[in-house]
């Protein structure tokens, strides 16, 4: 049963919940700067009536804190149909806590929840609500963290290519903060002895390598055609990405710690492709002005992790180039969530049928790894 809004002129959200879960990765993995066995999951679950909007973040279990003790009482009551007001709302409320962070990591999952619920209370799917003419987004599969092995890296990429038919996948290199790049190179030529030569290959350093160490590692497997290179170095580095930049082939790409729209201005001017995340960044109501941002400078924007997060957002944005099929949220989510599916063709595919974003968490499941 869904709230006749039209009837009364307007729809308040009547109930606003957050819940974390911390859930075990099926091995040790790590990237050039960080090691981890486990992802949090943080969902917000907005109501208006019987409908309920859901939202969601990876990030600490705090973010639920966040939401419960501070955002909820900016955000019950208001006007489920006027997402913009309850932002706002939202951000003033974060300002003596941060707005970055932890705070933008739960802005982030309230504010898609919001979302899903005003579709929801439209009866119509999120895509057409966001201005989307399609249902078909291409991806990337990526993952080949470092702490794989030859034979994990081989399966890995070999089922994403060969197995669900995505033409470009992603692997981390920048080992132990730039520390082994002889093992980085030798990773990069065995992931392409397993994909071939007809799909892309993208490579992650994480902002562990300096300046001029990236050039020298893409000058010296220039002959393997590696078309990707995100955060050669830290994203707060925009002169020495301009550097790598400047002299590599590869398209340099960055912008997944972007906590708000002005953080994206000094990287336009130095990266190929945009990169925003809409679990960290304010959700897909900042992630649509980042969009825009990136189209006045001429840019694509890539969309970061969270892939069916990211689904409906991604099929609205002109200039979108491409969203991140990352293992461990594409593990949760296909999991956890009703009716998330696996790419087709190297295509995420909507449910034009769908309401919302189309996706229900599926909590029993997901109970025994609960931590708040």
């Amino acid at each position: 049963m869904t709230t006749d809004f039209r009837a009364v002129g307007a729809a308040p959200v009547t109930g606003l919940n957050a819940a974390a879960y911390t859930i075990p990765t099926d091995g040790p993995e790590a990237d050039g700067t960080l090691a981890w066995d486990h992802t949090t999951l943080v969902v917000a679950q907005a109501q208006c009536g019987d409908t309920v909007g859901t939202g969601w973040t990876y990030g600490h279990a705090s973010c639920a804190d966040v939401i419960i003790d501070l955002l909820t009482r900016h955000v019950l009551g208001a006007d489920a149909m006027a997402i913009g007001a309850a932002h706002r709302a939202m951000t003033s409320a974060l300002r003596n806590v941060g707005r970055t962070g932890i705070g933008a990591q739960a802005l982030s999952a309230v504010d898609v929840a919001l979302w899903d619920l005003k579709a929801r209370l439209l009866e119509t799917p999120l895509h057409l609500l966001l201005g989307s003419d399609h249902t078909e987004v291409p991806v990337y599969g990526s993952g080949g963290f470092t702490t794989y092995d030859h034979h994990r890296l081989r399966l890995q990429l070999e089922s994403w290519v060969h197995g669900l038919g995505i033409p470009r996948v992603k692997i981390k290199i920048g080992e132990a903060w730039g520390t082994r790049t002889n093992r980085d190179m030798s990773r990069m030529r065995q992931a392409r002895a397993a994909i071939g030569d007809t799909a892309d290959l993208y490579v992650d350093v994480n902002g562990a390598y300096t300046a001029k160490q990236a050039i020298r590692v893409m000058h010296a497997v220039a002959d393997i055609g590696v078309t990707w290179l995100e955060e050669p170095v830290s994203s707060d580095d925009p002169a020495g990405m301009k550097t790598v930049r400047d002299a590599v082939t590869a398209d340099v790409t960055a912008g997944e710690y972007g906590w708000r729209l002005t953080d994206f201005i000094a990287l336009c001017p130095v990266v190929d492709c945009l990169q925003a995340d809409a679990t960290r960044c304010g959700g897909l109501t900042e992630w649509r002005r980042v969009a825009a941002l990136a189209a006045a400078n001429g840019l694509q924007i890539s969309a970061h992790c969270a892939p069916w997060l990211h689904a409906a957002i991604a099929t609205a944005t002109p200039n979108f180039r491409h969203l991140e099929w990352f293992y461990d949220h594409a593990r949760i989510e296909t999991r956890y969530f009703d009716g998330a599916s696996l790419p087709v063709g190297g295509l995420l595919c909507l449910d034009p049928a769908a309401v919302g974003h189309g996706l229900t968490v599926r909590e029993s499941d997901l109970a025994p790894y609960r931590v708040c």
